[in-house]
């Protein structure tokens, strides 16, 4: 089984970073794949950013030569995991939504902790649109840039276990979930902090991309993902990525 990891930023230490933590959940005979967009921002903290990531995004997909068996889309809040699920016939599984959907089968509540306030409602955004929001509870940002996670991880493991210690203590949460694919890899400093479960989105996703492989279940072509019609399109794709 191949399974396809795609950053949603530019920078590729973070690819590297998410696809070793995705390895690490993945069977014996999954072979993960990390691909890093080859335009977009180097961090995607915003709608234009997320936007124009999930054009990179489907469009890198569409550039890799080789089969593959699934798609995970490693950016938490972000938009494209519907483009995504009607161009292709294999699973597609957003890190957002696996992190949420494992998380309800761990306790009552969950909450999220991400980067910057300003990604809080697209995750809240993102939580609504995927039928998840009922039972979480509160999504708090640390205060911590998306390239912060690298130039200066204890600092961003100190502010994300403060905000995950508060949601357990003030919001009530029972679960919390990593709100950023950047921050694969702290699981466990933040159970340490907190003692509640903490689900890392990318690890959740592939075990879910997996099973779904397994199961030989993929997306639903009936009408909201079915096959986008042929017709011109003006301008788009560019002649070098048209495949």
């Amino acid at each position: 089984m191949r399974i396809l990891v795609v950053n949603v930023n530019t920078t590729a230490s973070i690819t590297e970073s998410i696809g070793k933590q995705a390895a690490t959940a993945a069977s014996a005979d999954t072979e993960i794949v990390a691909l890093t967009p080859s335009f977009g921002a180097e961090s995607v903290e915003g709608n234009y950013e997320s936007h124009l990531a999930a054009i990179a995004v489907m469009e890198r997909v569409r550039a890799y030569p080789e089969p593959f068996d699934a798609i995970i889309q490693a950016g938490y809040g972000e938009h494209g995991r519907e483009g995504l699920q009607e161009l292709f016939d294999v699973p597609v599984v957003d890190i957002t939504e696996a992190a949420a959907s494992t998380a309800q089968f761990l306790g009552r509540t969950y909450s999220v902790v991400t980067s910057l306030d300003r990604t809080v409602p697209l995750i809240e955004d993102r939580l609504t649109l995927a039928g998840l929001d009922a039972r979480c509870a509160s999504v708090r940002a640390s205060g911590m840039a998306v390239l912060d996670l690298e130039r200066d991880p204890h600092a961003a493991v100190d502010a994300i276990a403060e905000q995950a210690v508060a949601a357990v203590r003030d919001d009530r949460a029972e679960v919390i979930c990593l709100g950023c694919g950047g921050m694969s890899g702290l699981a466990e400093r933040v159970v340490e902090r907190t003692g509640a479960p903490v689900v890392d989105g990318v690890t959740a996703a592939v075990t879910i991309a997996e099973s779904l492989v397994r199961l030989e279940l993929s997306t639903s072509k009936v009408r909201t993902y079915a096959p986008r019609r042929g017709k011109n399109m003006t301008g788009w794709p560019p002649p070098q990525q048209q495949v």
